[in-house]
Parts: structure tokens; sequence; C-alpha cells
């Protein structure tokens, strides 16, 4: 027997069956009964929680599958199960495969055989209230973990600008003398750890930011991508093709988290002797979608990594260059996010080309508001 009582309403027009169920069940469990449908609904209302409700198939003016379905959407938790003496196979299967009814029962009931439905529903209500109560618990957890890692980013980047404030001042004045770099490698480590910062902000907003479909100027984005990044190897050549001849709407936020992590690579991932390094960005735009390449003639990955890049925190050691590991991570979580597809072609050695396909919203944004 469980720790608490199971509470079970009994609905049939036949009050010789009412009594018959309370007489046999009530020292086990907690009975209701209702000879019509008006007396269901109001135990319903006011004796929750119910874990079941058994309904007798034919009663007038609502049959037990029309009142079992009928009260499923307001009280979902109590399962369901139907008695019946005679009723068409296939309805019975259609209400069983929906969801409407747990399982059913041929009249004349058998007490063994409701002892153990009674049971069995019982431990399958249970379940799922722990684990409703579980995921909740998950979601509360996981959500004020990452309000706790946005919030901990952000107050983490104000000492972090102060510092390179600092040194910036420094190198102005000159009145530190740094013979040995030290200066440097601070300002270094402390941009590095800024962009990871920053790559967890990009992280957190992506999977909590609704998407949002606003016009794309292509061109604008990826002029404002390169400004940003370009200070990472300021001798890069950047062959920049847009081809918008239509509107293009889409999630201005995420596809610029794209292009900004796609570029920074393709930037920081040079060939240090490279005599000529260069980045191209290629945008082809049509009414169903925009297709995105982004190349270099970079230092390449391995193809033993090709599979790996997109993994949270997974690190090529490719010339052992810096990285969060996270970068394209957030991209491809990103262009999933937009309905899009992300692929990688890279011969180590020569370089690497991404290609995109993300979705135009156009025309759904813009239906007549009487389409059909």
């Amino acid at each position: 027997m469980p720790a608490e009582r199971v509470r079970i309403l009994y609905v049939d027009d036949e009050v010789n069956n009412l009594v018959a169920f309370k007489a046999t069940f009530r020292r086990d469990y907690e009975v209701f009964t209702a000879p019509n449908i008006e007396e269901a609904y109001a135990i319903l209302r006011e004796k929750q929680p119910l874990h079941l409700i058994i309904a007798d198939q034919r009663m007038p003016g609502m049959t037990g599958v029309e009142f079992l379905t009928d009260i499923r959407k307001k009280y979902p938790d109590p399962l369901r199960v139907l008695l019946t003496a005679h009723m068409d196979l296939e309805a019975l299967i259609e209400a069983v495969n929906e969801g409407r009814i747990y399982r059913y029962i041929r009249k004349p009931w058998n007490e063994a055989e409701l002892h153990n439905t009674i049971h069995n529903a019982y431990e399958i209500y249970t379940t799922r209230q722990e684990l409703r109560e579980k995921m909740q618990m998950l979601e509360k957890t996981n959500d004020e973990l990452s309000r706790f890692i946005y919030s901990a980013s952000h107050d983490l980047r104000s000492p972090l600008m102060s510092i390179l404030g600092i040194l910036n001042l420094a190198k102005m004045d000159q009145s530190v003398v740094d013979p040995n770099g030290y200066l440097q490698m601070i300002e270094s480590s402390v941009l590095r750890l800024d962009d990871f910062i920053q790559k967890i902000i990009e992280y957190y907003k992506n999977s909590r930011l609704e998407i949002e479909h606003q016009p794309v100027d292509f061109r604008q984005q990826i002029e404002d991508t390169i400004a940003s990044c370009q200070h990472l190897h300021p001798h890069v050549t950047f062959q920049v093709q847009v081809d918008q001849p239509v509107p293009f709407w889409g999630d201005n936020f995420r596809i610029s988290v794209v292009l900004n992590n796609l570029i920074s690579n393709a930037i920081k991932y040079q060939k240090p002797d490279e005599p000529n390094p260069w980045v191209k960005i290629q945008v082809v735009v049509n009414t169903q979608e925009a297709v995105i390449e982004v190349a270099d003639n970079g230092i390449g990955i391995v193809p033993e990594h090709l599979q790996s890049i997109f993994k949270m925190f997974f690190r090529t050691k490719s010339l052992n260059k810096p990285g969060t590991g996270i970068g394209l991570y957030i991209a491809k979580e990103a262009v999933v996010r937009m309905g899009g597809t992300i692929d990688v072609q890279s011969v180590y050695g020569e370089g690497t080309r991404f290609e995109l396909h993300l979705p135009n919203f156009y025309a759904q944004q813009h239906q007549p508001e009487n389409a059909g």
C-alpha cells in the first residue's frame, strides 16, 4: 500500500454499481462516486488532488470517452480508466492511443484486476509527479546557474577593462620601465580572459534569447565584424563579396555571433610565416536562403580534428594557437537555433573553408494577413 491513500473518482449512472464499488474498495482507497456528469465535475473541482478517474462508457448525455477526453485539459494529472461492456473497438483503440484513457476494463469488473489497475495507475501518477518536480528543480537550478554565470561575467569585465586602461596609461606616459615585456604579457593574458568572458556571454544570450527575425544587411554585418577583429592580425587582406538582390530576414544577433567567431578564427589561425594572409567572405542571398562562405589560407585543421571542432571546449593543437574552445560550439548552436546548417572543409597547412546555409524568413514575415 502507498504512504498516502489513493483518491479515486468513479462515475456511473447505475447507482448499484457505485454502491458495490465503494463497498469493495473504500477500505483500501479514498473513493468518491458520482451518478452523473454534473456531480463528477463538482467533485473534480472540490476534491483535488485525485489520482484516478474511472468512468462507465454508457451514460446519458455524454459517453465515458467523451467525459475523460473533456476533463483531460483542465485535469491532466489523474489517470483515466474506462469501464465498458460494449464498445466500438476502433474508437477504443483511438482513445487509448491518443492518451485520453490509460486503459479500459470490461464490465462486470473483476476485483483483483481493478486492484492491480489502481496500483499500477498510482505508480505512474507518482512517477510523473516526481519527474515533474525534478524537472522543475533542474530548470530552476539551470536558470539560476546561467544567470549567475552571466552576471559574474559582466562583473568580471569591469576590473579587466580597468587593468587594460592602466596598462595603456603606463605605455602612453612611459612611467614604467619594462625591459622584459611583462606589461605585454599581462595585457595579452587580460585580453584572452576578456575574450573568454565575452564567449560566455554570447553562449548565455544564444541559449536564452528568443529568435527575432529582422532585416539583415550582410555587408554591414561583415564590415562591422572585420573592424572589430582586424587588430588580431593587421596584415590580413579581406576579400568580401556580397550578392544580396532580395531582402533577407533573420536573427541579427546570432548572425553577428556566427560571423564574429568564424572571421576572428580565420584571422587568428593564420600561418606565422605566410607573406600574403587573406580571408575571403562571400554571401549569396535568394528568396529561400543565404549561403555564406568564410575561407582563409591559414594553418588549417588536421583531418582527425574535423569531426570535433564544434564540440564545447575542444581545441586543436595546430601550432598551439591560443583559443577558448567555445567559439565554434557557440557558432554552430546559433546556426542550429536559426534553422540553418554549417559545414567545414580544411586542408592542414593550406587553409579552412566554412559554408553556412541560413533560411530567409522574409516571405514568412510578409504574408498577407488574410492568407490561409
